[in-house]
């Protein structure tokens, strides 16, 4: 089921409706969320419900019998159990296929008869991490073990946040299972304008930019190098309406039900290096990684060659989890390079502020640097978004080559105008709340003004709607 669909339209205030009239009943609505859950992700194919359910038990058992473990030895063998177990289900999914036609490729050999050809489950990285955290916390002590099974699964598969992230914590989301919610107003209002402002990036910036994207790449070796860039922009702000604008909707959706997830994203495009965009791009993820295998390698306190090899395992794994194709291992190697000489400086960790702190306006120093991230940043964007490597170093060498001094191919001026109007207006409103949560979280004092923009998002939204409801980009992952 998708947030910018009717059906959610509909799905959404029926479940609201039941879980607050279960409010006294913690069971029970724990249980709804479980049952509604799986309605919401067995919508694409009832079937993956097996693989949810099943990780899901697992994963709960393993905590109870890491718990209950009677040494070290005994408990680290569970955990490992659990990891290779869900790692596994992982691999056969979404990399098996992958790693027999590669090496099919290697030795020349046809391996067709071996393939699976299965369908890849959508949402399956996220929620393999999400559980996999809780057994690794489980191990570390940073968490007790629930023997609530239900509120286990409901951790695991709470729809809002279930196929594209933010990827949880159970040290931060199952608590907030297993203790009686109440709901908040002020919480809930907050929650419906995050959604609003996800659906605008989601339906008017990332839907429109699509359009002019798809056109261009799949006919990519006859356009202009002017042509190729101005895609590659366009798909800068389309994943990050796409992505960021499913992470709005699905922390807003969980206000209304009393629940707190992490924040995803914070203005990645405001960055001022690449490390400082690290830190605010897929916050979820890059954390996860950041805590469950960069420090376990020793993170940044380790020798010189231990601190290289350090950054490339996390940015290659994190390349990797995105799919099984050699563009995002070299996405991710991209942006280790790009990384590893601020780490080696000691520079990782220059920026942790806002840009433009208590001002209205950068510096011409941050105004360049941020220029200059979101560039480099554009360059990841080709690689990422190419089928093969080659196809990407095509694009870039066409951008290099005297055709980007040509005037790029420009769709009607009813379709670029208010594009780039909302484009500028995206960029505008999350500049004048870089300090709060997501861009419609400052309100006026006016409650008439708040209102009239709010309608006025809405008719933008309907104006500018796509034909059909796209699906995000990151289900796929």
């Amino acid at each position: 089921m998708l947030f910018n669909s009717l059906e959610f339209a509909f799905f959404l205030p029926i479940v609201f409706a039941i879980y607050w009239l279960l409010r006294n009943h913690l069971k029970l609505q724990n249980l709804f969320v479980v049952l509604a859950s799986y309605v919401f992700y067995g919508w694409w194919d009832w079937r993956f419900l097996i693989l949810i359910a099943f990780t899901s038990f697992c994963s709960w058992g393993s905590g109870l019998l890491i718990a209950k473990s009677q040494n070290l030895k005994a408990a680290k063998a569970w955990t490992a159990i659990n990891i290779v177990l869900n790692l596994a289900i992982l691999a056969i999914f979404k990399y098996y296929d992958f790693f027999v036609s590669e090496f099919g490729a290697l030795f020349g050999r046809s391996t067709e008869s071996l393939l699976l050809r299965i369908i890849l489950p959508v949402g399956i990285s996220f929620y393999t991490f999400q559980a996999l955290s809780y057994s690794i916390d489980v191990y570390r002590k940073k968490i007790e073990p629930t023997r609530d099974i239900v509120a286990f699964f409901a951790y695991v598969a709470f729809f809002p946040q279930l196929v594209a992230g933010p990827i949880e914590r159970a040290t931060n989301l199952l608590p907030q299972f297993l203790q009686k919610r109440t709901f908040s107003y002020e919480q809930g209002v907050d929650g419906m304008r995050q959604i609003l402002w996800g659906l605008f990036k989601k339906i008017v910036i990332a839907d429109n930019c699509a359009i002019y994207v798809d056109q261009v790449w799949a006919t990519y070796d006859t356009q202009s190098g002017s042509t190729l860039l101005l895609a590659a922009i366009l798909f800068t702000f389309q994943i990050y309406g796409d992505f960021s604008g499913y992470s709005d909707i699905a922390i807003g959706t969980a206000k209304l039900f009393g629940i707190k997830l992490m924040r995803n994203f914070n203005n990645p495009y405001f960055s001022r290096d690449i490390a400082e965009f690290w830190r605010r791009w897929h916050i979820s993820l890059t954390t996860w990684f950041r805590d469950y295998v960069y420090i376990p390698l020793g993170g940044s306190r380790v020798s010189k060659a231990k601190i290289v090899r350090n950054t490339f395992v996390i940015f290659l794994l994190s390349g990797f989890w995105h799919g099984a194709n050699w563009t995002f291992i070299a996405w991710g190697a991209y942006h280790a390079l790009l990384f590893l000489p601020l780490i080696l400086l000691g520079m990782n960790r220059k920026y942790t502020n806002q840009v433009a702190e208590g001002r209205w306006l950068p510096t011409w120093k941050e105004a360049g640097q941020i220029l200059l991230t979101f560039m480099l940043a554009v360059i990841g964007w080709i690689i990422f978004r190419a089928e093969t490597i080659g196809q990407a170093w095509s694009i870039m060498g066409d951008i290099c080559s005297r055709s980007l001094l040509t005037v790029p191919f420009l769709m009607s001026r009813s379709f670029y105008l208010p594009l780039f109007c909302s484009i500028a207006f995206l960029l505008l409103i999350e500049w004048l709340n870089r300090d709060y949560q997501h861009g419609l979280a400052r309100v006026t004092k006016w409650r008439w003004v708040n209102v009239l923009f709010y309608y006025a998002l809405i008719v933008v939204m309907y104006w500018l709607s796509v034909s059909g409801n796209v699906q995000f980009i990151y289900f796929q992952f």
